[in-house]
């Protein structure tokens, strides 16, 4: 068994505790293996003051840590799965999943006041459109504004007053022991959550057959079936950060529920739609989520974005 796992990681606070637990457990795992980590620098994390959707391309927060892992600097990647994109290149692939965190958005908010009860024009900060579809769907007299940066920037511009509030992923804030400064945890119904959020992902070489044996504790079947059939759907949509597009899957009373939204991004249009079906077709239920929703609309709001000559005819389909 190898004595040193090198973990490839961003560098902000939150990248850190995940890959730092990555390495508790593994070194509680086996106590004669050193786990080391590695920060990395990504195009997400260099360019902030841009909207994610204009920066373009997939694999922001990923790509430098992969081009590190096949190079054979870095062994693993902790990643948190929202930022995964549903390819991988040659020679790599999504290890383990890990059990899910919360899934839920989390309002965080100026003197504690509620969504429902957030004042008409109020200033919502967030970097992402999915949260900006569904919100504005709910309350078209918000005004959105693109907050880019780590967890305790943010924070500290909504404590500085520029917002009226902020949302951030539940479990980002859980992680860093920032909950509470949560005012309210939305819901699904409310805001449906990105896919794979909650979870984390570890990323290894396909050939690295010992490590891939060795992390393979990480893996947690029910989280691992949900975001695998919310990927599918994603990756049927031929989905990025430039399309609000959700995906929220749970294991319940033995069957897979994948519910999937696609919104256009001023909420005017959100297309949503669900299905349930044997945990074990997680990814052929994903693209039968994602096909009934471009059979409702979302062909139309996703043309809009990528062009109109973008094909959803089925290429993408699984085989089985």
């Amino acid at each position: 068994m190898r004595k040193e796992i090198r973990i490839g990681t961003r560098a902000s606070a939150l990248a850190l505790w995940q890959a730092e637990w990555v390495k508790s457990e593994l070194e509680k795992k086996y106590p004669a293996v050193r786990a080391t980590l590695t920060k990395i620098k990504t195009t997400g994390d260099k360019i902030l003051d841009v909207p994610l959707a204009k920066v373009g391309g997939k694999g922001l927060f990923v790509k430098e840590i992969e081009e590190a892992m096949l190079a054979a600097e870095i062994d693993i990647a902790v990643h948190s799965m929202k930022d995964v994109p549903t390819f991988f290149p040659d020679g790599l692939h999504l290890s383990c999943i890990t059990e899910r965190e919360d899934v839920r958005d989390a309002l965080l908010s100026r003197n504690k006041v509620k969504f429902n009860d957030l004042p008409r024009g109020a200033n919502i900060g967030t970097s992402s459109l999915r949260r900006q579809a569904q919100i504005m769907s709910l309350r078209p007299d918000f005004v959105i504004h693109q907050l880019r940066g780590n967890v305790g920037t943010r924070l500290q511009k909504l404590k500085e007053g520029k917002f009226d509030a902020i949302i951030l992923a539940a479990a980002g804030v859980k992680r860093l022991g920032l909950a509470e400064n949560v005012t309210e945890y939305l819901s699904p119904e409310l805001s449906l959550p990105a896919i794979g959020q909650g979870a984390l992902g570890i990323e290894c070489r396909i050939d690295d057959r010992e490590l891939n044996d060795m992390i393979s504790f990480f893996n947690h079947a029910d989280s691992r079936t949900c975001v695998m059939g919310e990927r599918a759907l994603l990756r049927r949509l031929e989905g990025g950060c430039q399309v609000p597009i959700a995906c929220y899957g749970q294991v319940k009373d033995g069957n897979l529920h994948l519910t999937g939204l696609v919104g256009s991004v001023d909420g005017k249009r959100i297309i949503k739609d669900a299905i349930v079906g044997e945990p074990d077709k997680a990814e052929k239920l994903g693209v039968i989520l994602a096909e009934a929703l471009l059979k409702k609309g979302a062909d139309v709001i996703l043309r809009e974005v990528y062009g109109n000559n973008t094909d959803f005819s089925g290429n993408n389909l699984l085989e089985n």
